[in-house]
């Protein structure tokens, strides 16, 4: 069965009264793999949204979420504050499936305005919560002799400063493969750069892996390490 008709399937067995459901993920872009599967998103007008689950439909892989209009907004606005909204991407750049009463068209429409409106932008504090951290992992690939502490350091050190530079350059964040793609498109060429870094570490080299490391926390004031505080809650 072909992903829209599979998709379309599950919502017809699950959620037959459903007011709206979105296919989105890699399975409707040029990324597609063999192992894609299935992001349905589903609106309900109440019980049992809001929930998540997976499970296999006819040999594919489902990822289901579900919601009311209401908690699609709730969510929508906590992973937005965070820059980084799954749930809003499903349904900005997702095939809708089923609209019954028009909330689909409406709450993809307002995905896409917030898409390309963009995510909000980092506070002082939160960039130099970064620098801190990731002049921390400087340091301790510096020091480290341990070829799974170096493996470990140069994997965390690439995903921040993925994330850093996606952040920097005002675009939505991602995590696993979507980090890759995030940053093709807003800082082309640094994925790639940060892979040959990462394989140079296990090779006993770092300082690809520093240099590009470093180019990107030049651009929100270099290293932070020496009198970095921040006051905790009792």
């Amino acid at each position: 069965m072909d992903p829209i008709a599979a998709a379309r399937a599950v919502v017809e067995e699950r959620h037959p009264a459903a007011r709206a459901a979105f296919l989105g993920g890699s399975v409707v872009t040029g990324h597609r793999t063999a192992m894609s599967d299935l992001d349905i998103v589903v609106l309900l007008h109440g019980s049992p949204a809001p929930y998540r689950e997976s499970f296999k439909h006819g040999g594919w892989p489902v990822e289901l979420f579900v919601h009311t209009e209401e908690t699609w907004h709730a969510f929508v606005e906590r992973e937005v504050r965070k820059r980084r909204s799954p749930l809003l991407w499903m349904c900005a750049d997702g095939l809708l499936l089923s609209d019954v009463d028009g909330v689909g068209e409406r709450l993809a429409a307002e995905a896409r305005k917030l898409a390309v409106t963009g995510p909000p932008a980092m506070t002082g504090e939160e960039i130099d919560d970064c620098r801190y951290a990731i002049t921390d992992l400087l340091d301790d690939l510096a020091g480290s002799v341990d070829e799974g502490e170096r493996l470990f350091i140069a994997i965390e050190l690439a995903r921040r400063t993925g994330e850093l530079a996606l952040a920097v350059g005002g675009a939505w964040g991602g995590g696993g493969k979507w980090l890759a793609r995030r940053l093709e498109t807003a800082a082309p060429g640094l994925s790639v750069r940060l892979h040959h870094a990462v394989r140079g570490v296990l090779e006993g080299q770092v300082e690809a892996l520093v240099d590009v490391v470093d180019e990107v926390l030049g651009q929100v004031g270099g290293r932070m390490w020496a009198g970095y505080q921040r006051s905790g809650t009792p």
